[in-house]
């Protein structure tokens, strides 16, 4: 049997980030769990985790945001499936979102998730 994607989650709000790693965990995936872009794209380029799919929040405060961060994952891996998460940015997807890749608006039910994650990645994006 294969082991669990990883999912490199994305959050700065630590409640939320717990909610979201139960939720993937929940629908079968493991998670990777940063609270910036920075750490973000340090795991990603290490490799170590072996990340497969990119679940982020759009806005993390200081440093590059989620859009950002998507956009420099693309340029390294074409093709990386990505989810947004935002309760106050969905109107700037469509001019700064990656191609390809899906937003949801928070709240969410913990099943969307792991249904997105999954669609993403047997659409072989």
């Amino acid at each position: 049997m294969s082991s669990p994607v990883r999912v490199l989650v994305v959050e700065d709000e630590a409640l939320i980030c717990s909610f979201i790693e139960d939720a993937l965990s929940d629908g079968g995936f493991q998670t990777c769990s940063v609270s910036s872009g920075e750490a973000a794209m340090s795991t990603f380029r290490d490799g170590s985790e072996g990340c497969r799919a990119l679940l982020t929040d759009v806005n993390l405060g200081d440093g590059i945001s989620g859009w950002e961060l998507a956009r420099r994952i693309r340029e390294i891996t074409p093709g990386f499936p990505v989810v947004y998460m935002t309760s106050a940015s969905a109107a700037d997807w469509q001019s700064q979102g990656v191609d390809g890749s899906v937003l949801i608006e928070k709240p969410f039910a913990p099943a969307q998730l792991a249904a997105v994650v999954s669609q993403l990645l047997n659409a072989g994006v």
